[in-house]
């Protein structure tokens, strides 16, 4: 009789517990290398915007897209379509219209970008105005863009801050933020930071990669921020509390923020 060959019940169990060893050393790895490839997307989106900012500005004279997404006003005429400003953007399309309101369905999200005035500069591409990673974020309706105007690129002068309307105006492009993750709670009309108040931030602090975000640049580049203090990764999904435009002297990545947001910062 010749004897058949088999694993036994041990010999099984140790295998089980060498491949789950492996794949909970393998899996971090996995996911990592998955999330840096969704970050090369969301910075290539933001460096493709922001190339069709900048060529928007070449044939407009050099004036800089209305950044404002309708959070402040029409783009009418005054008074009684003008924004709070009393007409700081009339006749000037915003890139995206309004789609930041809730209720809106996604169809309509889609139209207000396809409505804006850069969409024809970003080859018609919705791809563009979207992190790969972004889905239903804490609640609230699924958005087709997530990406806003920092406020000095021709959105609002917020807390006192120079608001630029010509590409000319811009000091240091490449250290002059343009376009931001915006993963916040708040309205998507522009990304608002403190400039006379202090090192304080107002909106939320860009977070969806990791410990940072991604930023794109007024020379037409994006790169990624990780974020140095631990604080700045607990910022309030409801855009509340005692975080908010509380000054914190020393706070690097509120300054970084400020001065790329702002430019040269009061003193």
């Amino acid at each position: 009789m010749h004897k058949r060959k088999a694993f036994t019940l041990i010999e099984l169990l140790v295998v089980i517990a060498i491949i789950a060893i492996l794949m909970s050393i393998l899996m971090p790895a996995l996911n990592r290398a998955k999330e840096q490839g969704k970050r090369a997307v969301c910075l290539n989106n933001l460096k493709q915007l922001t190339l069709a900012w900048i060529l928007y500005a070449d044939d407009n004279d050099d004036k800089l897209v209305n950044g404002d997404a309708e959070e402040t006003g029409t783009f009418g005429p005054p008074p009684t379509g003008a924004c709070a400003s009393g007409g700081r953007h009339y006749q000037e399309r915003p890139w995206v219209l309004k789609d930041w309101q809730d209720g809106m369905t996604l169809d309509q999200k889609i139209d207000a970008i396809k409505g804006g005035a850069l969409f024809p500069y970003c080859g018609r591409s919705l791809k563009l105005y979207k992190c790969p990673i972004a889905g239903r974020e804490e609640g609230r309706e699924q958005r087709q863009r997530t990406y806003s105007a920092v406020d000095a690129m021709n959105v609002q002068p917020y807390n006192g801050g120079p608001m630029i309307k010509k590409r000319t105006e811009i000091k240091g492009p490449s250290e002059r933020s343009v376009f931001v993750e915006d993963a916040g709670a708040t309205p998507m009309g522009g990304w608002s930071i403190c400039y006379n108040r202090g090192n304080a931030w107002h909106d939320e602090p860009p977070l969806r990669h990791g410990n940072g975000a991604n930023w794109s640049f007024a020379d037409g580049h994006s790169e990624y921020w990780k974020w140095q203090n631990p604080d700045t990764r607990k910022w309030n999904v409801d855009n509340e509390g005692d975080w908010k435009d509380v000054v914190r002297p020393g706070d690097v990545d509120i300054y970084r923020a400020r001065k790329a947001a702002w430019g040269k910062l009061p003193d």
